[in-house]
Parts: structure tokens; sequence; C-alpha cells
């Protein structure tokens, strides 16, 4: 959808009479919502600029233009384009990503992006030349216009308000270096090259038939899109499926492909515990359903398994178009219905209502993603929900797929493929913690599981596992995690004195899990969730004790910085027991993801050695008889997971 088009000519002139701009707003807030205050700004500024650029210029006045064009199947919109004909008379398009940035900084998060103040904060942002680009790609890959009607793009940035000539310019560093070769930068020096670059490429007009051409086009994956995703997979170990995961991997592509020629919507619903292998059935479905001429998305809400499992596909490279095939699940608010084919929502249980930095975008992310979608497949493990915002229970996935219309299909993964393939080791979790009574009473599994003494003993039995890079600490989120020290080495936010032992909290969110330098830090809930490792050190804060007779939970020990718990003030004065309940779920749900990362083995350290004592008291053969074996029963575990009930 095009929010603006005209030619040349007619830009011109509705700049210099001023009403462009309102224009813009009025046909964007007609389209899908009202524009932002800084949105008209931006306009002001940039389109000013380039109008300067095209005035100054051969570019020819019937050459056409294009503001805001918003690209099928995402929420992103490229700035400018100009359409028209080389001396060749080969159609292309310029398409220009307009930046107001003045000053840039390096990321301490990866090379690959930068840092730039953005609505009062400093954020991490890719180049704003990958942006072009990788609008570019998705353009290349999904649109049959240009795929059939060889339309060639040419992507650039333009930061009219930056200067680049600073020798160590964080922009023009030497992992750019190819980039800017596709994908060119100009600052505000460099008004003359940009203008060169446009003309080289548009000689002569169109009389914008080529933006109707791509406009109209069909929405379709490359040949070479689906190409590059399968010589991704074709090898790589990590995704290899087995036992049900190939069943419900077959009853998923089946869903798809009668979707495709019935049209009635479907919603499959695959339960699955830690270790089931969600994750692996939903990359090998993105793969095959992109193989097979389906528009499909893999979805999370938290970014860091999307970062993990994208970095595994694709390796290091900065320029791949696949990176557009994986989605925040906050990215379908406003996205038109059935617009993609297949929404693959993996950890669906963390999907919230609202979305949006500030949380003020949307209404229900469940229901955004199935209207979105023709049809689509929710990995959930209700079991997993960590924080007061979660909605994504199986009971609201099939509350939302019967609101519109959806036809329901239910799948289950049982086959426990971490903790050394013992099936009975989450149940014996869940017994242990108090989530729900189970018939794993005692340790008796094959898989290497102990209670260490101290956090030392911990680290130093993570630090001899971690042969492959695949041993990793994760802690309750009892200690802050200030943001002015988060790329802080020298500082360290856990803090147990009585063992004189500090450690900082994961320095790359991103790339946690496979940065070698990663097994000196702690990841947390919202950095280990979704993700597996071959062993795990599991430090048990002060959020969890034992009273000598039950396992308690105190969510007043809880990080200031967590967000997990945010809203339980204002939920406990309208209802204090919902909000113990609520908050006890959620702590106790933490561990047992925390705990159920590791494939080969765990270690847990507990702040509380009243605790600790109860833990391995469970792990032997003939456990003492704590007060607790009596008094756990049935109507305990129900009133310790209330969230069965509602």
């Amino acid at each position: 959808m095009i929010i603006y088009s005209s030619d040349v000519a007619g830009f011109k002139k509705d700049v210099l009479n001023g009403t462009l701009t309102d224009t813009l707003e009025r046909q964007i807030t007609l389209s899908y919502k009202a524009s932002s205050y800084n949105e008209r700004v931006s306009w002001r500024n940039s389109l000013q600029f380039m109008h300067t650029i095209l005035s100054s210029s051969n570019v020819p006045d019937d050459a056409g233009v294009a503001i805001e064009y918003m690209i099928p199947t995402t929420s992103k919109r490229i700035d400018f384009l100009i359409s028209g004909y080389d001396d060749r008379n080969n159609p292309n398009v310029v398409i220009i990503e307009l930046k107001q940035w003045s000053n840039v900084e390096p990321s301490n998060e990866s090379p690959n992006l930068v840092k730039v103040y953005l609505n009062g904060y400093m954020r991490n942002c890719p180049h704003p030349s990958y942006q072009a680009w990788s609008y570019a790609a998705l353009l290349s890959d999904f649109n049959t216009s240009i795929q059939d009607g060889s339309i060639v793009l040419h992507p650039c940035a333009y930061l009219h308000n930056y200067d680049s000539r600073n020798s160590d310019d964080p922009l023009h560093a030497g992992n750019f270096e190819d980039l800017l070769r596709e994908s060119p930068m100009f600052d505000r020096h460099d008004g003359i090259k940009l203008c060169n670059f446009i003309g080289k490429f548009i000689r002569k007009g169109d009389q914008r038939k080529i933006l109707y051409y791509i406009e109209n086009g069909r929405i379709r994956p490359s040949k070479s899109l689906q190409d590059s995703l399968v010589s991704m997979l074709q090898g790589n170990k990590e995704f290899v499926m087995i036992d049900d995961q190939k069943v419900v991997y077959e009853k998923a592509i089946a869903m798809a492909e009668k979707t495709r020629y019935d049209h009635k919507k479907r919603v499959m619903i695959v339960q699955g515990g830690p270790g089931t292998g969600k994750s692996v059935v939903a990359i090998n479905l993105l793969v095959e359903l992109t193989n097979r001429n389906m528009v499909a998305h893999y979805i999370t809400k938290n970014s860091t398994p999307r970062k993990v499992y994208l970095t595994e596909l694709k390796g290091s490279r900065l320029m791949n178009p696949v990176d557009n095939l994986f989605k925040n699940s906050g990215s379908y608010f406003d996205a038109p219905e059935n617009s993609i084919d297949v929404a693959i929502v993996d950890e669906a249980h963390r999907l919230n209502e609202k979305s949006g930095f500030y949380g003020n975008q949307g209404e229900n992310q469940v229901m955004e993603i199935i209207r979105a979608s023709r049809c689509s497949v929710f990995f959930v493990d209700d079991y997993q929900m960590i924080s007061l915002k979660d909605i994504g229970r199986s009971e609201e996935i099939r509350k939302q797929a019967k609101r519109l219309g959806a036809v329901i299909l239910e799948a289950k993964l049982e086959s426990q493929f971490r903790c050394n393939g013992a099936d009975g080791y989450v149940a014996w979790l869940e017994d242990v913690l108090q989530i729900r009574e189970t018939a794993n009473r005692y340790f008796e599994f094959d898989y290497d599981f102990d209670v260490v003494d101290s956090p030392h003993e911990l680290l130093d039995w993570v630090i001899r596992h971690n042969n492959n890079n695949k041993a990793r600490i994760v802690a309750g989120y009892c200690w802050d995690w200030p943001t002015d020290t988060r790329n802080d080495r020298n500082y360290h936010d856990i803090v147990i004195p009585e063992y004189n032992f500090e450690m900082s909290w994961n320095l790359n969110e991103g790339i946690w899990a496979i940065d070698p330098d990663s097994v000196y830090e702690a990841g947390c809930i919202h950095t280990s969730q979704g993700l597996e490792f071959e062993y795990i050190g599991v430090i048990i804060g002060p959020d969890m004790y034992f009273d000598g007779t039950r396992v308690r939970t105190d969510p007043s020990k809880r990080a200031s910085t967590d967000q997990s718990l945010k809203g339980l003030k204002k939920l406990a004065a309208k209802d204090p027991e919902l909000a113990a309940k609520r908050a006890d779920m959620i702590i106790r749900n933490t561990y047992r993801t925390l705990l159920t990362r590791g494939m080969k083995g765990c270690r847990v350290f507990c702040t509380d050695k009243a605790l600790a004592e109860y833990l391995k008291n469970r792990i032997k053969a003939k456990p003492k008889n704590f007060a607790c074996e009596a008094e756990w029963d049935l109507k305990a575990a129900e009133e310790t997971a209330p969230y069965e009930k509602t």
C-alpha cells in the first residue's frame, strides 16, 4: 500500500504549496492509524531535503514518486521511492531510507548495530543502509512483479543532518563495507553524489507505471529465498526432527495445504513441555512452507530465541534476506486480515495483550496473529508463563480462534529430548516445586542433577562442562540489572556476600547463548527461555525458600528491574489473594523453566540453605520423611497453581 503517489513534478508542487505533510497525515489516518508528532516533523524536514535533491538533479518530471510504501506482510514502510527507466529502457526503482540522525555511536551489543538517541533513549538500531537494503530484499523476495518483470531495485540511505567525515565514523566501520557497496549512504555533504546516484538509474520517466506494478504484484516467496533457506537448514544438526516432532510437522504441513485450497482459517495448538522440540519443529515448518510458495513467519515475543536461531541458520552474515522471516509478536496489530499464509508462533505462552515499546498498541496479540494469517501454529507450554503480562494460554488461543471462526486442531509433543531424555524429570520437578502433584516423587532418572553448596562450585562445574560452548549459568531475577552498567564488564550485578561471590548479568542479551565469553555471565529467564544448553547451572535466589514444611515464594525479593511482576501492586489493591497466587505461579514457573534448560546435566545453588537441603533430600532414593510429604496433596497443588482452574 502506497500512502502518497505522484510524479516528480507533482511532488515538488505539493512541497512548495505546503500540502504534502497534511496529505500524508490524512492518508495514514484513513489507512490504519493516526500519525505521531515526531512523524510529522520528520516528514516536513526530510521531504524538504528530497525536494532540493530532485530539483537539483536531472531526474525527469514524469518519473514516479512514492512516499510511505507499506511492504505487504510486514509493518515496515519505505520512506521514499523514485521509479523510471535508464538509458537502455530497463525499469528501475531507487529506494531511499531517510534519517534525521545527527549523532551515532557504536553498539556494544553487536558490531552490526549502531546506537542512536531516539525518543529520549539511546537505542540499538540497524545501520540505515541495512534498512534500505532489507526493504529491497523484502520486495525482491516476495513481490512477483519484481521477480517476473525485471524491475531492479537500488537501495540507499540519506542522512541529511549527519556528518560522516570523521575517520572513525561508526557508520563506515569495516564490517559495513559490503553493505555500503550494495546500499550506499549519503550524508549532508553528499547532495550532489545522491543526485548522481538517482540520475544513473532514472533517466526517463515512467508515469508511475512501475510503482503500479509493484503495488499490485502478487505475494510469493522467491526461488532464491527458498533455496537460501533450504541450504542453511541442510546439515544443521540443531534442527533435525525425530519421533513425534515429525508427526506434528506433517500435520501442520497438511493443515496449511488444506487451507491453501479451501481458504478456511485454521489454528493448530501444539502442546509441549521443555525439551520436546517445539522450536525445532517451528524452524522446519518455516523452511518447508516457504519452499512451498507460502508466506510464512516465525514469530516470538522474546527476541532472544529469534536472534539465536537466526544466527544458527545464517551464521555471521549481515546481509541475508532470511532476517525478514523472523518477526516480533507485536508486528501484527495493524496487519491486514489474511496478509500472510502461515504464522508459526514459538513460545506462544509469552504473548501479551498490548504491543509497542510503551505497551500502547493493539488489542490482543493472539487475536491479531490469527487475524493476520490464513492459518497459524501456536507452540505452547502453559507452565512457562512467567509474567503477569503473559496471556498466551491454550485456553486463550482457543477462545480467539473461535471468535474469528477458525477451525481448531490440537497436537502434542511428548518425547523428551532434553534432560538426557528423562521424561519423568519434568514431572518430578513440578512435584518438587509444588506446581502440581505427580507420581514422580523421588529422583530415579538417568540425568546428571545435583545441588551444590556454593556459587563458586556452581561456576566451576559450568566452566568444566563448557567444551562445546554449551554450558551456561542462569539465575532467578533477584538482582537488579541497572541500565547504565549493562555493558560494563567490571560491574557485577549478582552479589552473594556470604560466599564472596560476584557475577554480571549477561552483557549481550541477543547472543548470550552462543557468545563464548558468556560462560562467565548469568542469564535470566528472559534471556534463556526458549533456548537449550548441554549443561545448565541454576542460582535459585531468595524469591524461593523452604519453611520446613512447604516450598514458599516471596515476590518482594524480585529485582526492581524485573518487569515480570509489573502491575502486581495494582492487582493486589483490588484482589490481594489473586495477586498472591499469580505471583507465586510466576516464580514457580520461572524456576521450572530455568531448571529444564540443560540437555545433559544441571547443578543448583540455593541462597536458602533449607531449600538446598530439601532438594538434596528429594534426589535421594530413600529420602527423609519431611513434614511436607504428608501435607503435599492434590488440594495443595491446586492452591499453588490456581491458573489451572481459571
